[in-house]
């Protein structure tokens, strides 16, 4: 093998078919890191479908620096930064997305608020120059519920555009969730942050891989990975549904004695049927909910490995 020598920084790349802009995103981001000392490149090909495996070896080849772990198949997301931390070996670690989005322009910011000695430096982005009105609201209601569900705060803006030292690595490696949200784990470790604002620039080229879908998932799955207070929601409908139940019953009874004083002309029928329904509601909403847990549960017992690497495709991963 190769010797490599330490390395001061390293920066992981989750990329997935991004073959029209990584070229343009990649010269980018090296005409920052080259200022700032010892450095590697660790993108993390997450099962691309398009020619970004070619572009990758070309980008490698032309410099000695860049890494590449390329994953058997599309794993997510989250799961491809989990990889790229697991192995990079740098004194601290910068995450970004390789969609141009996050400005690299910032990095020195966030090598500097290092050096001061924050173990966890955030952007946090500020605005978004081409947010959809769902994306936007539906983030602030995404935040609102997760802060309402969980015992920490996450703070709304928070990207994974963030550095984390060798220190908060090796901590985060313990962390063994398969459905997982990295910025909130990493915020879980409990780590005091220095957050650096940021408008969000236009995407280079092509599409978000997020659907509306898929942000739809990871919301989930943050809240129910990070929070138990949804499984509570099952006891308070039970609070609430049985004295609503006494009340309705009480009322109906006194209709039934004092001849309908109200004319509302209800039958007990009626109310009987709107009892049922609301009841069955309740009951579904509660499964639903159990339901998530379980299947999180099984996630985890099954003890799956959380990502599989395409050793014969990577480039420099095992080098030492």
């Amino acid at each position: 093998m190769t010797h490599v020598p330490h390395h001061y920084l390293s920066v992981v790349v989750p990329v997935h078919n991004e073959a029209e802009g990584i070229t343009a995103f990649h010269d980018s981001l090296v005409g920052i890191i080259q200022h700032v000392g010892a450095y590697e490149i660790l993108y993390c090909n997450d099962g691309s479908s398009d020619t970004t495996m070619q572009s990758l070896n070309a980008i490698a080849q032309a410099n000695e620096h860049v890494r590449v772990l390329t994953l058997t198949r599309n794993f997510g997301k989250e799961i491809a930064i989990s990889a790229g931390i697991e192995h990079a070996r740098g004194d601290a670690i910068l995450m970004l997305d390789a969609d141009g989005q996050h400005p690299v322009e910032l990095i020195p910011e966030f090598i500097k608020s290092w050096k001061a000695g924050y173990k966890v430096v955030t952007g946090l982005r500020t605005a978004n120059q081409k947010e959809g009105l769902v994306k936007r609201y539906g983030s602030r209601l995404f935040y609102s519920i997760f802060r309402r569900s969980t015992s920490f705060d996450l703070v709304a803006g928070a990207t994974d555009f963030r550095l984390i030292d060798q220190e908060v690595r090796k901590e985060f490696l313990r962390l063994s969730e398969r459905s997982r949200i990295v910025r909130g784990l990493i915020d879980w470790l409990g780590y005091e942050q220095h957050y650096i604002p940021f408008v969000a620039n236009p995407r280079l080229l092509g599409k978000s891989p997020y659907s509306y879908r898929k942000l739809s998932k990871l919301a989930v799955d943050s809240v129910v990975s990070l929070s138990s207070v949804p499984l509570y929601l099952t006891a308070f409908m039970g609070v609430i549904v049985l004295p609503l139940s006494v009340l309705l019953g009480l009322f109906m009874t006194i209709e039934m004695l004092i001849g309908d004083p109200l004319q509302l002309h209800i039958t007990g029928g009626a109310f009987v049927l709107v009892l049922v329904l609301f009841l069955v509601g309740c009951v579904l909403m509660s499964q639903g909910i159990i339901g998530l847990y379980l299947a999180h549960i099984h996630s985890e017992t099954q003890n799956r490995p959380l990502y599989v690497i395409d050793n014969a495709a990577s480039v420099r991963l095992n080098e030492t």
